[in-house]
């Protein structure tokens, strides 16, 4: 073998090994972990119609701009995550909206609602049925 077969060897070598190295210190088939979305859980809390701004663990949540918020309706009742601080706000649910019906809608326990956060800024939120719920996303 000659010698610069042998260097081409050792370059590739030495390349896969630092690939290696890369890839084992990021998720997301290779996203560094700081350019890498999560998925963030927030939880409808049994009882919640009637726990206010404890309805929602936790009630406020911190996120970076690319990262989703997956509720799950962990009560027996029906409930609904509509953007907006309350029924009257003319910009209710215009960021996002579980619904009243559909594959989105909390409807029974164990049901889930994600969204995804493209922007900066403070989100409240609230349920739609029961209107004292409220909850925060502030991202980042």
């Amino acid at each position: 073998m000659n010698i610069k077969r042998a260097l081409t060897i050792v370059t590739i070598v030495a390349g896969l090994v630092a690939l290696s190295v890369t890839v084992s210190g990021t998720r997301n088939l290779g996203v560094p972990h700081a350019l890498a979305a999560e998925v963030k859980a927030v939880s409808i809390v049994p009882g919640a119609s009637t726990l206010a701004d404890k309805a929602f663990s936790p009630d406020e949540i911190k996120i970076k701009s690319g990262d989703s918020v997956k509720w799950t309706n962990d009560d027996a009742m029906f409930h609904t995550v509509v953007s907006g601080s309350g029924i009257n706000d003319p910009a209710k649910g215009k960021e996002f909206d579980s619904g009243l019906s559909g594959p989105n809608a909390l409807t029974t326990k164990g049901k889930t609602f994600t969204h995804t956060f493209t922007k900066a800024g403070e989100f409240p939120y609230f349920c739609q049925l029961h209107p004292t719920m409220v909850g925060k996303v502030v991202v980042s």
